[in-house]
């Protein structure tokens, strides 16, 4: 491990054991917790190195206690989001409130349970939402440009590179992009479920070098939030699984999702190269903090910076349709010789989807993902070449289309621990 990076854990069960026995370290593994010293460093580079970033508001640090939006918070932000747009740096804004707005201009007390009221009051609240960021944002020689987005937007390609290019366009004026998910088209077919996943998709859209995830906690802890004995970890080189371990499902009333979804979130985002900070939106000065490098938060470090925009949206933009189950050896060709995935290997074929779709590649005997690709065949087709070789498969279909079933240039190895 590098030195720079400071103290590692052998575990992160080791490693809040020994908090709780007021150890100071311990070493070992992938998963490590950075002395504030070489914390503080890593995130002044991390920030001096950052030309494009996505700042994503939940609806909780945007709404005050009766579900109003907070018309002060949203005024602080907009001053600090133009002192990161006067350092030269591009910056999209991906800010949750509609649906808050709405239910307090409809007199909702509870988040509607039913889709036609949810898109209801994101129709309603929506309007509200982007006329005040629009208003904050005057002062400062800024307007507010509202890009409503759906799943459709990434899963087809000629869309997914059409949003891009209009986010490209918009840094040549000075204007904020406020991106959102589409709530009041939205359904269950086309949803991308919260804004913490479309923020990660967004940021790995505009290849944006750093994510920053503004909630109301003081970003990733060893416990619950109400807990005094949980600290918070400043740094986490390297995604590791047994993060998920330190947080349950748990969600607020207001919002969508909770530390669970945000970590998600992380993986996605770092997993193409883009750091990602999560830290409490409720601090006054919270972006200026992170921009000057202040100990805040929680640092996740980008890892996948040799990820090409293909794949990036491949293995990390839409839910696969379907799923490959693997042999041992097919695994291995795969994830760690860099082959592709051939029919001899496919042990079953999950789901139904047509030529063309993206797919999950899992293991045979524990279920893991461990990377996604574009399927040469429909699911009809791939169910009845399954298992077979080459001469098999043209005894059996009588021509073979393709010699893979997944080239290795639509691969993408999406597991923790790809070579």
């Amino acid at each position: 491990m590098n030195a720079r990076f400071g103290v590692a854990s052998k575990g992160l069960g080791l490693y809040l054991r020994q908090i709780q026995d007021q150890t100071r370290f311990s070493y070992g593994s992938r998963f490590a917790i950075a002395m504030t010293e070489n914390a503080s460093q890593l995130r002044h580079e991390t920030v001096n190195r950052t030309k494009t970033i996505v700042v994503k508001v939940g609806t909780n640090v945007l709404s005050t206690d009766d579900d109003q939006l907070d018309s002060v918070r949203i005024a602080s932000l907009a001053e600090q989001l133009h002192g990161i747009c006067a350092t030269g740096r591009k910056l999209v804004l991906v800010s949750s409130g509609a649906i808050g707005a709405g239910m307090g201009l409809l007199g909702l007390k509870q988040r509607p349970k039913d889709l036609p009221h949810l898109q209801a009051a994101a129709a309603t609240g929506q309007a509200h939402l982007i006329h005040i960021y629009d208003k904050a944002l005057q002062p400062h020689g800024y307007h507010a440009s509202q890009i409503l987005l759906t799943a459709n937007d990434f899963k087809q390609r000629s869309r997914y590179l059409n949003v891009r290019n209009t986010l490209r366009t918009l840094a040549e004026f000075p204007v904020i992009p406020i991106v959102n998910e589409n709530d009041t088209v939205s359904t269950e077919e086309i949803k991308l479920g919260d804004n913490d996943r479309l923020a990660a998709m967004v940021a790995g859209l505009i290849q944006a070098d750093l994510l920053v995830i503004l909630s109301v906690v003081d970003g990733l802890l060893t416990g619950d939030p109400t807990d005094p004995n949980s600290r918070r970890l400043p740094l986490v080189e390297k995604f590791d699984d047994e993060l998920l371990n330190l947080v349950g499902a748990s969600k607020s009333s207001r919002g969508t999702g909770g530390m669970k979804t945000k970590l998600e979130a992380v993986h996605t985002a770092t997993a193409v190269g883009v750091n990602v900070i999560i830290a409490n939106g409720k601090r006054p000065d919270v972006l200026n903090e992170i921009m000057r490098g202040d100990d805040i938060g929680t640092l996740f470090l980008g890892e996948g910076d040799g990820v090409s925009a293909w794949k990036r949206w491949i293995g990390y933009t839409m839910p696969p349709k379907g799923r490959f189950v693997l042999d041992h050896g097919a695994r291995r060709a795969v994830e760690q010789q860099g082959k592709s995935l051939l029919a001899a290997g496919i042990v079953r074929v999950e789901g139904e989807f047509p030529k063309g779709e993206v797919v999950s590649l899992v293991d045979e005997k524990t279920g893991e993902e461990f990377a996604r690709g574009l399927s040469n065949y429909d699911s009809v087709a791939a169910r009845t070449i399954a298992g077979q070789r080459k001469d098999e498969i043209t005894r059996t279909i009588g021509t073979v289309p393709y010699d893979e079933v997944i080239h290795r240039d639509n691969l993408v190895v999406t597991s923790l621990t790809k070579s």
